[in-house]
C-alpha cells in the first residue's frame, strides 16, 4: 500500500521535473501534488494534482495540504530546487516513523553545489528549539493525522508563518524525531556567511514577518502554559553600598586591533556621577595586554587579568560585577566595538530609573571596521516590548546590544561560564521576573569584521551555538511552566 502523499512547490516544469520523477520512483509514494500560487506558469506535470494557493507560507496552503492528504504519511518539501534522495532514504524515514510514532521527522542531508556535495548535519529538537528559522532541512515527513489535528486548530490566517504554526502546533501533541542520517540531497540558494544570516530576523524590511511570527509564538506559548503576563517585581535602587554608580565592563581576549578603540570610548564618556571601566583580560597573547597598560594611569580605568582556569566570556563577566570596585550598573562593551557618542553612559542609567528595570536593551549600529554604517543598519529589536518582550525572547537568537545589568540582582544569577549565549542565558533569566528597559536610539556601534566570532562559522560551529540557545530556551521554559503550575 502506498503511503505517502507529496507536496512540491511549483514554478514550472523545468524545475519541479526532477524532483516529481524522483519522487515518482518511491514505491511508498501515491498522489504528488504542486503547490501552485499565482506567479507559477500555467503548466502541469503528468501524473500530479494541482492545489492554487496565494503563498506556501500561508494558512491557506496548509489547510489546503491537510484537506488533500489522505495516506498514512504526508511529505511536505520546501524548496524550489531539485531534489533527490539516497536509495530507500524514503523507506527509512517511515520507517523511523512508524518505530517512534513520530508526529514529524526531518533528516540530515547533503548540500549539492558545483558537483560537490557537503554534508549538513542537523540538531535534535526540543522543547526550546521556539526559533522560527530552527532548520529542519527541505524534506518534512508528517504523520498524517497529526497534520489533519494541527490544521484544524489553525484559526488564524498567516500570510509568512503558517509553516511555522503548524510546527509548533503539531509538537504540542507528538515528537519531531531526528533522524542523524544523510537522507537526501538539496540545491542552497543561499550562500552567505553565517555572520550575515544571523541578523536576517532583525533586518526592518523583514519586522512584517517578525510581527506575524511572534503572534504564533506568544499563542504557543499559551497553549502550553509557558506565557507570562505583562506583571513584573518592583525595583527600589536602595541599595547605596557602591563606589560607583556605574561600570562599563569590557572582556577581551587576543583584541590588539580594537581594544585601545574600545576603552577610549568608555573612558571618554560624560556623566553627572561617578563611574570607572572594567577590563578583563582572559590570557590575551597577542598584544592586547601592551594596549591596555596604556591606559592604566586614568584612575577610571580597573585592570583585571586572568588566571590560567577556563572562563571564557561568561567568566570574565562574573570576575567583573563581583569586583569590590563595581558599579551599582553593570554596562556592556564588546571589546570589538565603541559607544555611539560620550553619552552612552548617562542615557543607560537614565533608563534603569526611569524604566524601573533590572536590564536595558539599547540599540545599536552595525558598521564595518573603518566605522561606515553596512546593511542591516540601525538594530533596535523592537521585539522587546513592554507587553510580550519576555515572552518573544524565547523566540529570537538574541537580546540586542548594548546591554546593562543591575548589579545586587545580577549577583544572585549570575552569568554561564561559556564563550557564546552568556548574554542571552541571562536575559531570559532576569525576564522571568524583572522588565527589561530599552533605548531606542542607537548609542553603540557594532564593528563587524573578520575577527568577529560569528563572522564565518562552519555548519558544526553553528549547530553547536543553535543548540546551546535551544537548550537555555528549554531550560527557561521548563521553569516558566512550573511557576504558572504555582
Amino acid at each position: 500500500m502506498k503511503r505517502i502523499t507529496c507536496f512540491i512547490p511549483f514554478q514550472n516544469i523545468t524545475q519541479a521535473n526532477v524532483t516529481v520523477n524522483n519522487l515518482k520512483k518511491e514505491s511508498q509514494v501515491a498522489d504528488i501534488y504542486l503547490l501552485k500560487t499565482p506567479e507559477s506558469s500555467c503548466e502541469s506535470i503528468e501524473g500530479c494534482k494541482i492545489i492554487e494557493t496565494p503563498s506556501l507560507k500561508c494558512t491557506d496552503c496548509i489547510k489546503k495540504i491537510a484537506e488533500a492528504a489522505d495516506t498514512d504519511y504526508s511529505l511536505i518539501y520546501t524548496k524550489y530546487s531539485e531534489l533527490s534522495f539516497v536509495l530507500y532514504a524514503v523507506d527509512r524515514m517511515l520507517t523511523i516513523a512508524d518505530d517512534t510514532n513520530a508526529a514529524m521527522v526531518y533528516a540530515d542531508y547533503f548540500n549539492k553545489a558545483d558537483n560537490t556535495s557537503k554534508e549538513m548535519p542537523l540538531i535534535d529538537y526540543q522543547m526550546g528549539s521556539l526559533r522560527d528559522d530552527f532548520d529542519f532541512g527541505s524534506v518534512l515527513l508528517y504523520r498524517t493525522d497529526s497534520l489533519k489535528n494541527a490544521a484544524a486548530r489553525m484559526d488564524v490566517d498567516y500570510n509568512y508563518g503558517a509553516l511555522y504554526d503548524l510546527r509548533l502546533k503539531v509538537s504540542q501533541n507528538g515528537k519531531l524525531e531526528h533522524i542523524n542520517e544523510y537522507l537526501y540531497y538539496e540545491i542552497e540558494t543561499d550562500n552567505r556567511k553565517s555572520g550575515e544570516k544571523i541578523f536576517d530576523y532583525v533586518d526592518p524590511k523583514n519586522r512584517a514577518v517578525q510581527i506575524e511570527m511572534e503572534q504564533i509564538c506568544t499563542r504557543h506559548l499559551k497553549d502550553i502554559n509557558g506565557y507570562l503576563s505583562p506583571t513584573f517585581k518592583h525595583i527600589t535602587f536602595a541599595d547605596d553600598n557602591f563606589e560607583y554608580e556605574a561600570s562599563v565592563i569590557i572582556p577581551c581576549k587576543n583584541r590588539v586591533k580594537t581594544i585601545g578603540d574600545a576603552i577610549a570610548s568608555a573612558l571618554n564618556q560624560k556623566t553627572t556621577f561617578k563611574y570607572n571601566v572594567i577590563v578583563v583580560d582572559d590570557n590575551s597573547t597577542d598584544g592586547t595586554v601592551d594596549v591596555i597598560k596604556k591606559y592604566t594611569d586614568n584612575p577610571k580605568l580597573v585592570y583585571v587579568a586572568q588566571d590560567k582556569t577556563y572562563h571564557a566570556i561568561g567568566g570574565n563577566w562574573n570576575v567583573a560585577i563581583h569586583h569590590p570596585q563595581c558599579g551599582k550598573f553593570a554596562l556592556q562593551l564588546d571589546s570589538d566595538d565603541v559607544y555611539a557618542d560620550e553619552n552612552t553612559v548617562q542615557k543607560f542609567v537614565d533608563a534603569f530609573y526611569t524604566q524601573n528595570c533590572a536590564m536595558v536593551v539599547g540599540t545599536y549600529r552595525m558598521t564595518n571596521f573603518q566605522m561606515e554604517t553596512i546593511p542591516p543598519g540601525i538594530i533596535d529589536h523592537k521585539e522587546w516590548t513592554p507587553e510580550n518582550g519576555r515572552n518573544n525572547a524565547l523566540r529570537v537568537n538574541g537580546l540586542g546590544a548594548p546591554r546593562g545589568f543591575y548589579v545586587p540582582m545580577l549577583r544572585t544569577i549570575n552569568f554561564p561560564t561559556t564563550k557564546y549565549g552568556e548574554d542571552y542565558a541571562v536575559g531570559l533569566r532576569i525576564s522571568r521576573e524583572y522588565q527589561i528597559g530599552r533605548i531606542y536610539e542607537p548609542i553603540y556601534n557594532c564593528r563587524r569584521w573578520e575577527d568577529n566570532s560569528d563572522a564565518d562559522c562552519d555548519i558544526v560551529k553553528m549547530n553547536s551555538n543553535n543548540l546551546y540557545k535551544d537548550r537555555i530556551r528549554t531550560w527557561e521554559l521548563t521553569a516558566r511552566i512550573q511557576l504558572n503550575k504555582r
